[in-house]
């Protein structure tokens, strides 16, 4: 295999992140239309959002293991075929249960996507860090651009063809991405030890994460102290701690628990849930804010957004090439640190009834500068401390901690804000951006005490 790839095997693999995060904020515009269309409650309309983020966190372990055991490749397209058929499921849903059981497939083909993806690069790319690095930073690039521009294709395609269409969009990038692949996409073969598959682990994953997941998103609507939200996280407790006793004693463990002793890994992953929690917490209160306290319609809320996209691309090629130079851990502090000022900017100057698009723009344009600068250290940092036949469950294990992150974040911050009237809304929204700047904060204190640049030394000398 050649040392460096074409371009080609990097923009399979981005299309793969692409689709991935464009279904996370894409939808979001398109609820009220498809209540009418379908007659479905709030609750339902909820489940159209949160069945695909359940999908992906829950299967992301299970992925990462399948793609160590079966190749990166066979998963990989796998992943595309699986979220072309969930699409196309979704576009003709008769009904809301359809719609949500076809999104829940759609995440599992997320899943099996994204740890597949980053294995890929990091095969190809095995004895080239510093290419890995930029590599990364392209590939996050196309993740953050579509997640930003999210809301407002999901709005133009929904003023012109209906809601419908922003699942039909979704097939012609995946055919892309699968025929791509196929023509330019080696056969990774992992030299680590052979695997068996951790039957017993995989389900207590699923059952742990499913039921925290589950748990999490519905403390908002039934409370914390509802029998089934208690239940919920008290099989989630149980299930997580079999799962560590099983894990310990498996011979052939799905996630080897040694990962967490490796330099810079934990700590990396740690990051990537405090980055998770204050992003995804704060798009949903800022789209509810914007909508619900400045009336801007769906459209316009989403032109609002379009800084993130921008900065996050110029963000993230920075961070490879400044990577390439100074290793993971400066854009790790570079990137708490900024996005730290930008929540804080956004929370002083731009959460008001009055608030101007301009007063708004600093933090705006900040939040996304610092997590593009982030994210792909962090990532090549996941990467870098262990060994390349680890590199599908090393990655799985931080897209499904940042998932629960998302989740989490979205949970507590929608609380936040569930009051009608306009001062609990503005005040709950000020609390959110006064935590995700703390957050940002303590990851940048995290890399300062954490010597990335070591871990990746180690593991591959």
């Amino acid at each position: 295999m050649k040392t460096t790839p074409s371009l080609a095997i990097l923009l399979a693999c981005s299309f793969a992140f692409i689709i991935v995060q464009l279904d996370v904020t894409i939808v979001n515009v398109a609820l009220p239309e498809i209540g009418r269309e379908l007659q479905a409650g709030v609750s339902q309309l909820q489940w159209v959002v949160d069945a695909y983020t359940l999908g992906f966190a829950v299967f992301l372990l299970s992925a990462g293991a399948m793609g160590d055991r079966f190749g990166s490749r066979s998963v990989f397209l796998t992943g595309f075929g699986l979220f072309t058929a969930a699409s196309l499921a979704c576009a003709m849903a008769p009904d809301a249960l359809a719609l949500n059981l076809a999104r829940a497939v759609q995440g599992i083909g997320a899943a099996l996507l994204v740890p597949s993806s980053l294995s890929i690069l990091n095969a190809v790319y095995a004895h080239e860090r510093k290419l890995l690095a930029k590599a990364i930073a392209w590939w996050t690039a196309a993740g953050g651009v579509s997640i930003a521009a999210g809301p407002v294709l999901g709005g133009i395609l929904m003023s012109a063809f209906g809601w419908r269409s922003i699942f039909w969009v979704n097939i012609p990038i995946c055919l892309i991405g699968f025929w791509l692949t196929l023509r330019v996409v080696p056969v990774i073969r992992h030299n680590g030890p052979a695997r068996h598959f951790d039957i017993p682990g995989q389900l207590l994953a699923v059952i742990a994460l499913t039921a925290f997941i589950g748990a999490v998103i519905e403390v908002h609507a039934l409370g914390l102290t509802h029998p089934a939200v208690l239940g919920a996280f008290a099989v989630a407790l149980v299930a997580a701690v079999l799962f560590v006793r099983v894990e310990a004693r498996s011979a052939a463990p799905m996630l080897p628990l040694q990962l967490f002793k490796l330099v810079g890994f934990s700590p990396a992953v740690l990051f990537g849930v405090f980055v998770n929690f204050a992003y995804y917490g704060i798009i949903f209160v800022l789209s509810f804010y914007l909508q619900q306290v400045r009336g801007f319609s769906v459209l316009h809320a989403g032109l609002i957004f379009l800084p993130l996209t921008g900065t996050f691309l110029f963000a993230n090629i920075a961070s490879g090439w400044l990577q390439s130079r100074v290793g993971s851990r400066r854009p790790m502090i570079i990137g708490g640190v900024l996005g730290g000022i930008g929540y804080a900017l956004l929370g002083v100057f731009g959460i008001s009834t009055s608030a101007s698009f301009w007063a708004m723009l600093p933090g705006l344009a900040l939040i996304p500068a610092g997590m593009g600068l982030a994210v792909p250290a962090m990532t090549t940092a996941i990467l870098g401390s262990v060994e390349k036949h680890q590199a599908g469950t090393a990655s799985a294990v931080l897209n499904t901690a940042r998932q629960v992150g998302g989740a989490m974040g979205v949970a507590v911050y929608g609380a936040l804000v569930a009051a009608p009237a306009t001062a609990a809304i503005l005040s709950g929204i000020e609390i959110a951006l006064g935590v995700s700047t703390v957050l940002l904060l303590g990851g940048a204190l995290l890399a300062v005490s954490t010597n990335f640049n070591q871990g990746e030394k180690l593991c591959h000398s």
